[in-house]
C-alpha cells in the first residue's frame, strides 16, 4: 500500500470514529470544539480601569467598553461626559462559564471599585461613573442580589449604592477607548490610577500578576 492511500484511509477511519461518537451524543463534537460563551455587564467608574482589571482574568475571552443604563440612543463620549444621558460607563465581558463563574466575576467587581461612593470613583464624578450591575438573565439577577447582600455584610466602610437593573441595550464606546490601558500604559491617568489599582488587586490575589 502506498503512503498516499494509507494516509487517506487513516483520515477516513478517524472521521468515521468521530461521526460515531457524535451519533451517540450530538453535543459531543460541538462542546469539545466550541466553549460556551456568556456575557456580563458591569459599571464601576471609568471603563478604562474596569476593562484593565477584567482583561487579566483567566476564562475571559474579551472585554468591551461602552455605555448602558440610560435612555439616550447611540450616545457618544462627549454626551456621556455631560452626565445627562442616564448612561453609565460600563464594560461588557464575554467569558467561559466553565473556566470562570459569574459569581467570581461579581466578586472581582466588588473588589475592583468602591461601591459605597454614589456617582463617583475617586476624582471621577457624575452619574456616568456610578456603580451598576446590568444582568442578562434571571439567574444573573439572583446571583447579583445574593452577591450584593454578602458585600453589604462585609465592612466596606459605608452603605453600598450599586444599582442592579436589567440590561436593555449596550452601546460599544468609540474605538480609541477599547483596550485603552494595553495601548496607552504610559498615559498619566493610567499610571496614576490604573497601575496602582492593578498592583493592589494582584497583591490581594484578585487578579493574576
Amino acid at each position: 500500500m502506498n503512503n498516499g492511500l494509507y494516509s487517506f484511509l487513516s483520515i477516513l477511519a478517524g472521521l468515521t470514529g468521530l461521526l460515531s461518537v457524535m451519533a451517540e451524543d450530538p453535543k459531543a463534537g460541538a462542546s469539545a470544539a466550541t466553549p460556551k460563551r456568556e456575557l456580563a455587564t458591569f459599571g464601576g467608574g471609568c471603563f478604562w480601569c474596569t476593562e484593565a482589571v477584567f482583561e487579566k482574568l483567566p476564562g475571559v475571552f474579551a472585554v468591551v467598553s461602552g455605555y448602558s443604563g440610560g435612555e439616550t440612543p447611540n450616545p457618544n463620549y462627549k454626551q456621556i461626559c455631560t452626565g445627562t444621558t442616564g448612561h453609565a460607563e460600563v464594560i461588557q465581558i464575554e467569558f467561559d462559564p466553565a473556566k470562570i463563574s459569574y459569581d467570581t466575576l461579581l466578586e472581582t467587581f466588588w473588589q475592583a471599585h468602591d461601591p459605597t461612593t454614589l456617582n463617583r470613583q475617586g476624582a471621577d464624578r457624575g452619574t456616568q461613573y456610578r456603580s451598576i450591575i446590568l444582568y442578562h438573565s434571571p439567574e444573573q439577577h439572583a446571583a447579583a442580589l445574593r452577591s450584593k447582600a454578602l458585600a453589604n455584610a462585609r465592612d466596606f466602610g459605608g452603605r453600598i449604592t450599586t444599582e442592579i437593573v436589567p440590561l436593555k441595550k449596550f452601546f460599544p464606546a468609540e474605538d480609541y477607548h477599547q483596550d485603552y490601558f494595553r495601548k496607552n500604559p504610559s498615559q498619566p491617568y493610567c499610571q496614576a490610577v490604573i497601575v496602582p489599582k492593578l498592583f493592589k488587586l494582584e497583591k490581594k490575589g484578585v487578579v493574576p500578576k
